[in-house]
Formats: structure tokens, C-alpha cells, sequence
């Protein structure tokens, strides 16, 4: 059976929102998913600061533990335009997967959140591309696939590149029903060309 894992990074549960809506759709496909996340590189001391929540209780990715997915779904959390440190770090952790061609031909997607309109929402996507490149991934955006992502009913994150949110400066504007419903569809996509290209 193909199997997606979402590999997400989130510090005030916006990407952890968008990540159980993506799962929602990868299940209605009829594909396996889990959901997990990457370390931590702030202290407690700095996330007190920060005001962060507990982080989920997700299971922590390794680079071993990619080998036996077929395509995995990339939470994103915006910082300054660029993916954020932490999911850095994990894709640096994955030279020996590089070395052996171990993602070669899996696929790759994105989503994220980023805390004004003007605050990366495609730039942060497109910030992975050479993570996928050198690895020699599939990437499979979310294009038009869902027309809310056209909508001017209201003010949304989501592109063609992926499902998004925008958190508000201070990270107090929650996903919104439209958003959520972006990255379900997203999601249910992922899947159905991920199962297509593993089967």
C-alpha cells in the first residue's frame, strides 16, 4: 500500500492544523499516512518567551525512517521568506539518502504558514525546491486543483505551490475553514499521484 508521511515543523499550530487537514485528504484517497515532526532547535527557555504551546505529540522523523515512505507532504512555518532552521537542519541530516539515491523518484509537496500577506507565502515553498532537486524528487504542487484557491470571498493563504495560512503578525489568527479545506483537497491530490507513480 503507498504511504505518505507529513513531515511538519510548527511553533504556534498553525502548520499542525494544516497538517491534520492534509492527512484528512491523503485518507480519503485511501492512502496510509502518518504524521510526524522535526526536532526542536530552540530551548524551553526561548519557546517560553516565544509563548509557544507544547509541541504535538508526533513522532520525531529521521532520515532512516524516509526509506519507507513513497511520497511525503512538507509543513512549512514561514521565517523571513525561507523555510525555517529546524526543517533545515532535518533535510541536512539526510546526506546518506542523497549518497545512496534513497528519495529518488518519491514525491515531494509543501504547505505553509507565514504571518502576513506580504511574508513569503509561495517564496517559502519554492525555498525546498533544491532540497527535492538534489535528491532527485518528484514535486507535486497543488496548482488551481482546488478553485477556492481563486476565492476573493476573503483573505486566504494558499497558492499554486501549496496549502497555506496566514498566522497575523503576533500568530493569533487561526486557519480558517477555506484554508483548511485548500489543504484537504491538497492532500487528497498528493495522494492520488503519489499512488499513481509508486504503484
Amino acid at each position: 500500500m503507498t504511504k505518505i508521511a507529513i513531515i511538519q515543523y510548527s511553533v504556534y499550530g498553525h502548520v499542525t492544523k494544516l497538517s491534520e487537514a492534509i492527512k484528512k485528504g491523503i485518507t480519503a484517497a485511501g492512502v496510509e499516512v502518518d504524521i510526524y515532526q522535526v526536532p526542536e532547535l530552540l530551548s524551553d527557555e526561548i519557546l517560553g518567551k516565544m509563548h509557544a504551546p507544547p509541541k504535538p505529540d508526533y513522532p520525531i522523523m529521521t532520515a532512516d525512517k524516509m526509506k519507507d515512505y513513497d511520497g511525503f507532504m512538507f509543513g512549512l512555518s514561514g521565517r523571513f521568506g525561507s523555510l525555517p532552521a529546524q526543517m533545515k537542519s532535518f533535510m541536512d541530516s539526510t546526506g546518506g539518502l542523497w549518497q545512496s539515491g534513497g528519495l529518488i523518484g518519491k514525491t515531494a509537496g509543501t504547505f505553509t504558514s507565514v504571518g502576513t500577506m506580504g511574508g513569503g507565502q509561495e517564496l517559502v515553498n519554492s525555498t525546498a525546491l533544491p532540497f527535492f532537486t538534489h535528491q532527485g524528487m518528484v514535486f507535486v504542487p497543488l496548482g488551481y486543483k482546488d478553485p477556492q484557491v481563486f476565492s476573493f470571498d476573503e483573505i486566504h493563504g494558499a497558492s499554486p505551490w501549496g496549502a497555506g495560512t496566514f498566522a497575523g503578525p503576533d500568530g493569533s489568527r487561526s486557519p480558517s475553514e477555506l484554508e483548511l479545506s485548500i489543504a484537504e483537497t491538497h492532500g487528497k491530490h498528493f495522494a492520488g499521484i503519489t499512488a499513481k507513480l509508486a504503484a
